[in-house]
């Protein structure tokens, strides 16, 4: 007998589909999509995805039709144009805001000067892995350039003629003229000294005398992390037209004729972020790799805009999610990218020597322990000048005396090619540095750490509704703002 409802059901199948239905009582298995599905679910979700799938196709029109490849250039400076302009407010609220929450100016500085000794250790470091690694491969003898035939006006041309600015001049510079020139300029390090007076004042007036400033920097920090939402969605276009510039102005056939130096660079690159992975499990038990896979979707991205500043705002908001307090965060990622520039120093070093041997001088171990100091000091204000790496190789080349200035041009056509070592060994230095230094200053929850980067908490706002302040645990996981769609 077959009961009212279930005629009714039964009746308004249509005819030929009543196989479909299931006998009473019996379950239906959950269907399995079908992979095209399964594909455009992930592309639709996944901001990694996204952005691999438009640095694949970025390589093949770059390779297929480099005319219009070329003309592609506009997207990927868009892109950092909007990032740009919301890198200095936001660096700014989360200083202040890390400071003000810590309640210990004292705290700061002692992170900031650990900081600096990480950094001079970590980029000494990279110095010497590069000389070591050039001095065993020798990427640049057997070919024997006339430094004759070279002439330093295509240098001259891709650094606009300007110089690296004086460690005298690099300290006044860091010193803001004006509060809003500071922002207008995009000046990090100005940015940072105005944060932290403010950070400062708020802790000298206390938060009953200004109860409403603390607050509305902190609303102003969501809104620009919301911003940062919106600009990302535009990741995977940046790094198409980006990708598809370098193979369209440069092609493959680079590699080809520089494949010895560029497999060096790159190896060298590895074995420093070895060397990482062995200091931060020593410092902070974690694991390298994981917080690779955390950060995957900045490093991709990264690599294809060869530009860290395009993520800054995105591996912020992800470190301090993940355990590290916000003042840590604050200053020392930021700071990084001015005074640890891993990668830089590793082809600086590398690209000294590769000159050195493709003009056949042979330097003394005393020039290249020169050629470590220069670049120490060198290397230090390169963040944000053009052609600064051409810059800092003339200006080692300079005081070694014994390489023409011209022979700089050598590593022309190779340049581009390496930013995506520069820039990914960069940004892992860096976020390695936000985590050694905060355990060393006691502003790493490690195990909200662990929690984060092995998948078993989600990143989540330590701002939320319902959570600590920062440096403590998170009561309850959920979804991380950013859309990754």
């Amino acid at each position: 007998m077959v009961d009212a409802e279930a005629a009714f059901r039964i009746a308004e199948v249509p005819l030929g589909c009543c196989e479909s239905i299931p006998p009473p009582g019996v379950s239906v298995p959950h269907s399995v999509p079908s992979l095209p599905r399964r594909v455009a679910r992930v592309l639709c979700t996944s901001l990694f995805a996204q952005v691999a799938c438009a640095l694949v196709l970025g390589i093949v029109v770059g390779k297929l039709w480099p005319g219009f490849a070329t003309d592609l250039q506009p997207l990927g400076d868009g892109f950092t144009r909007l990032i740009k302009t919301i890198i200095s407010p936001l660096v700014f609220c989360v200083v202040v805001v890390g400071i003000a929450k810590a309640g210990d100016l004292k705290a700061f500085g002692r992170i900031g000067l650990k900081a600096l000794i990480w950094f001079e250790v970590a980029s000494t470091l990279a110095l010497v892995i590069g000389l070591v690694a050039a001095n065993v491969v020798q990427p640049g003898s057997g070919m024997h350039v006339e430094p004759a035939t070279l002439s330093a006006k295509a240098v001259d041309a891709k650094t606009g003629g300007g110089s690296l600015p004086s460690t005298t001049e690099f300290v006044l510079n860091a010193l803001p003229t004006s509060f809003i020139g500071a922002f207008a300029e995009n000046s990090l390090l100005q940015v940072l000294v105005l944060a932290c007076l403010v950070g400062a004042a708020l802790l000298h007036l206390g938060h009953t005398r200004v109860p409403q400033v603390l607050p509305a920097v902190e609303q102003a920090q969501e809104i620009i992390f919301a911003i940062v939402g919106f600009v990302m969605r535009l990741a995977p276009v940046a790094v198409f037209g980006a990708m598809a510039v370098l193979i369209g102005q440069y092609g493959l056939g680079v590699i080809e004729t520089y494949a010895k130096l560029i497999v060096l660079c790159y190896a060298a690159a590895a074995l420093f972020v070895a060397l990482l992975a062995v200091a931060l499990r020593a410092v902070t038990g974690l694991s390298l790799w994981k917080l690779v896979r955390h950060i995957r979707e900045e490093l991709l991205l990264a690599l294809g805009t060869a530009s860290t500043e395009s993520v800054l705002p995105r591996v912020m908001q992800k470190l301090r999610t993940a355990g590290a307090r916000d003042d840590a965060v604050g200053l020392v990622l930021p700071t990084g990218y001015s005074f640890n520039l891993d990668g830089a120093s590793l082809y600086l070093s590398i690209g000294t020597l590769f000159i050195a041997q493709a003009v056949g001088v042979d330097l003394s171990l005393g020039q290249q322990i020169t050629v470590v100091l220069v670049l120490m000091l060198t290397s230090k204000g390169m963040a944000g000048i053009p052609g600064s790496a051409f810059l800092a190789l003339s200006a080692t080349a300079s005081s070694l005396g014994a390489i023409p200035a011209g022979a700089v041009a050598l590593l022309l056509g190779v340049d581009r090619i390496m930013d995506s070592m520069r820039v990914v060994t960069n940004l892992l230095g860096n976020c390695v540095a936000v985590f050694a230094v905060a355990r060393w200053e006691g502003a790493l929850d490690v195990e909200r750490t662990k929690a984060v980067l092995g998948g078993s908490v989600e990143a989540a706002p330590k701002e939320a509704a319902g959570e600590a302040a920062p440096g403590e645990a998170a009561e309850a996981p959920v979804k991380e703002p950013v859309p990754e769609s």
